[in-house]
């Protein structure tokens, strides 16, 4: 069965300590190294991938060589990062491998997965309320990354999920780990009212 991961904020190339640095990389060549190595011990090549933004800066010929790297079915959303150029290189250069490619959705999509509604974007997106909390799969569901956070729960709201790779060590985030975490905050909440 083909498993489904989150993840965004990538950044290949993007040469500024205040990235690679807070991620625990001396270098963006160490970063980049890393983060394709990570990605492609979790993501076989079937998997489906939504990466939620900011894939690459500065060097589009060596950051379109690391996205064709990765492993997975990707589907993108542009973050602020993403120029109309960069989208354009994502869709032309990119699908090396028959059984992935990177398809863009748009800036913000709603995706249902496995009975659940997500709002995938790559900026944080109030989807909601803390009220009844208790039926996840009667809710939209906010997934974003863009803030660089190592929090999981953007300003700790529990439909509002960071799947950035500084929340996650550097690694896609799955589905499973997703709906658990968000399950266990919603209990956390359900528990305070």
């Amino acid at each position: 069965m083909n498993s489904i991961f989150f993840s965004s904020d990538l950044h290949f190339c993007h040469d500024r300590q205040f990235l690679y640095g807070p991620r625990g990389f001396s270098s963006i060549e160490e970063h980049d190294n890393i983060i394709i190595e990570n990605w492609n011990k979790i993501v076989k090549p079937n998997d489906t991938v939504y990466l939620l933004g900011d894939l690459m800066l500065n060097d589009n010929e060596s950051g379109i060589r690391k996205l064709n790297q990765l492993n997975g079915i990707i589907y993108y959303i542009r973050g602020n990062h993403d120029t109309t150029t960069r989208c354009s290189l994502y869709r032309e250069k990119t699908n090396m491998n028959p059984l992935s490619g990177f398809f863009e959705t748009s800036w913000a999509t709603i995706q249902k997965i496995n009975g659940y509604n997500f709002y995938l974007s790559h900026y944080p997106t109030m989807v909601g309320s803390l009220e009844d909390m208790s039926e996840l799969k009667r809710r939209l569901l906010g997934f974003s990354g863009h803030t660089h956070s190592k929090d999981k729960f953007y300003q700790d709201i529990p439909f509002m999920y960071n799947v950035a790779l500084d929340a996650h060590n550097n690694t896609p985030v799955s589905f499973d780990e997703i709906i658990s975490d968000i399950e266990a905050k919603a209990n956390e909440c359900i528990a305070m009212l």
